[in-house]
């Protein structure tokens, strides 16, 4: 463990409304500290000066719930590849650094304060998906299910999404199809999702596109800064199970 010190470029904002800006504060830290818990080191700093600590969102702090989501210098999560912000560590900058750090920038993903996000967008996309319809019977032997381990291993790879919004964050337009298409994909792989197949796949387009999210071009930037390496391949099944839905309209 080394001692270092940076300067985080911050963004600070009060509320939805408004105007925000950057400020810089100097921190002094370890290398084997973690990324928020230097955030927590400049907020006691903060409350001993008197001045108005620093609001992000933080819970499990172990890469599972995807709260933590920060954009670093340039990237959702930092410059760490699969994993979350709660997962960086200062070893991966330099002394006397300047780091910067926003919130996710999407029309869909306002400004609550400072480094927070009203991400309940995502929340209204998976509702608008529904439930599973399947019989709650004592459970199967796992060899007499009718799933192949092609299949499942896919939909548990799809079911890996945390919902952080990482994929919109680096998305030039904004979109959310890597996250919808998980989320799709979890279900349309399995026979438990089968009998509202169409109809989730119709309303969660809608709903995405309702919302505001932006087009898919298929640049990658989303699947390449996903903390749970969700891949691109459940964007194409998305695509096929939207137009075999509309078909069955």
């Amino acid at each position: 463990m080394s001692q270092m010190k940076v300067t985080l470029r911050v963004w600070r904002q009060a509320g939805p409304k408004a105007k925000g800006d950057f400020k810089n504060y100097d921190v002094v830290t370890d290398s084997d500290t973690s990324f928020l818990e230097t955030l927590d080191i400049l907020n006691e700093q903060l409350v001993e000066n008197r001045e108005e600590p620093i609001a992000f969102d933080s819970d499990c702090r172990e890469g599972i719930c995807g709260m933590c989501s920060l954009y670093i210098n340039g990237h959702p999560h930092g410059p760490a590849t699969g994993a979350t912000t709660c997962q960086l560590y200062m070893r991966r900058f330099k002394d006397g650094e300047t780091i910067t750090v926003e919130p996710w920038r999407s029309a869909a993903f306002p400004v609550i304060k400072d480094l927070i996000v009203d991400r309940n967008a995502f929340d209204k996309i998976q509702q608008a998906g529904g439930y599973v319809s399947f019989n709650c019977g004592g459970a199967q032997d796992a060899n007499n299910l009718p799933i192949s381990k092609e299949a499942a291993d896919m939909a548990m790879d799809s079911a890996t999404c945390i919902g952080c919004g990482a994929c919109v964050a680096a998305c030039k337009n904004g979109s959310a199809m890597l996250f919808v298409s998980a989320k799709v994909s979890q279900f349309a792989l399995l026979p438990q999702g089968q009998v509202e197949r169409a109809r989730r796949a119709r309303k969660m387009v809608a709903k995405m596109d309702e919302l505001g999210f932006g087009n898919c071009t298929n640049t990658g930037a989303c699947a390449a800064e996903c903390p749970k390496n969700i891949s691109l391949s459940n964007i194409a099944r998305l695509n096929r199970e939207f137009i075999k839905a509309k078909f069955a309209e």
